[in-house]
């Protein structure tokens, strides 16, 4: 048996079990709800002292910046921030990291498919997931193949639908412009080797600072008022229904998990993507869901609450009603959290070296 025939099984029975005992969702006092929640998974976003811990535990981890020892100064931030916005990164110095990922959009971009070098739409109709947030993912892409944001950086980069450059191109841009030489000693010392890597790391110090809060986060940490009464009734629906069993953690999601487990989706075959290897797919985040439709990974549904009813059909083999799924949007308004203040950068001005774009 493969580990992915394994895992549909035990989400079967674990689901099935769910779908029996959660056709209404039960009243519940607010502490008790906070420790439901606990129990089935859902973690707070560390904040302070808490936050600055876990950057540092992620950094480590992922070896990001390495050989340097990166404590995401403001001078890194600050370049990372930069080359986030810099279209320079891309072979026709039109596509950004922020074109599909946009900062004042929730992170994502609002149409169902990618668009890249030459208007090129991504050839498996995935859909941009936020970036707000996805330093607590476990896994970047919907395939799961890359395991930090550093690599997840890398990718786009040099992939020929969308931002179409090599290594050694964007390399060669970044080490002819003056400012950007100085800006990555700055940040990382006088001896500082410039390489891809660290152009694409230095991303991900970057993103790593995107961070959303929430009303939410304030309930689990106790503040039983921060959720309304309708909101902590969809928590509690969004539990007993077993959404957790993919959406957990601090993330609410993040993690790959098995995708149509019940019965297969009903737009499965827009774009053919299959997940990886044994059908896993990425849950995405639901940290400001409602600002990033439309939903799933080809992008089909725009209400919430179709998307909604869809995953308790194909995942949780139960029909979720109409009443039902208001009552779940209704909690999910709880995690719009509060994005930071971003103030668009001021790229530092190419050179005569700097190689031109190509189309």
């Amino acid at each position: 048996m493969t580990p992915f025939a394994l895992t549909r099984i035990i989400a079967m029975l674990g689901l099935s079990i769910a779908a029996i005992t959660a056709n209404q969702a039960t009243p519940i006092q607010p502490k008790e709800l906070i420790e439901k929640a606990k129990k089935a998974g859902l973690k707070p976003m560390p904040q302070g002292k808490e936050l600055a811990a876990y950057q540092q535990e992620q950094i480590k981890k992922h070896k990001l910046a390495a050989p340097y020892k990166p404590t995401l100064t403001h001078a890194q931030v600050e370049l990372g921030k930069k080359l986030y916005f810099d279209p320079r990164l891309s072979k026709s110095n039109l596509i950004s990291c922020n074109t599909c990922h946009n900062l004042g959009l929730g992170g994502a971009d609002m149409v169902p498919t990618a668009i890249g070098h030459k208007w090129q739409a991504n050839p498996s109709h995935l859909n941009s997931p936020s970036v707000y947030n996805s330093m607590f993912n476990s896994v970047q892409f919907w395939d799961g193949r890359a395991g930090d944001l550093g690599h997840q950086a890398q990718g786009p980069i040099e992939n020929p639908v969308e931002m179409a450059a090599t290594a050694k191109e964007i390399l060669a841009r970044i080490q002819s412009i003056p400012a950007y030489v100085n800006e990555f000693k700055a940040a990382y010392g006088n001896n500082v080797k410039i390489d891809f890597k660290l152009i694409a790391d230095t991303i991900a110090l970057f993103e790593m600072t995107l961070n959303t809060p929430s009303r939410y986060d304030d309930f689990l940490n106790g503040n039983v008022k921060a959720l309304s009464k309708e909101e902590q009734a969809g928590l509690n629906m969004f539990i007993d229904k077993g959404c957790t069993a993919c959406h957990t953690d601090i993330n609410l999601g993040g993690s790959m998990q098995a995708f149509s487990v019940v019965k297969p989706y009903k737009f499965a075959k827009v774009g053919g993507f299959k997940g990886d290897a044994n059908g896993m797919v990425k849950a995405p985040s639901l940290r400001n869901v409602l600002d990033t439709a439309p939903y799933f990974h080809n992008g089909q549904y725009w209400d919430i609450k179709d998307a909604i009813k869809e995953m308790g059909s194909i995942q949780l083999g139960i029909a979720i009603s109409d009443q039902e799924a208001q009552t779940i949007e209704k909690f999910f308004q709880s995690l719009n959290g509060k994005y930071p203040a971003v103030i668009y950068p001021i790229l530092p001005a190419s050179t005569a070296a700097t190689p031109k774009p190509a189309f």
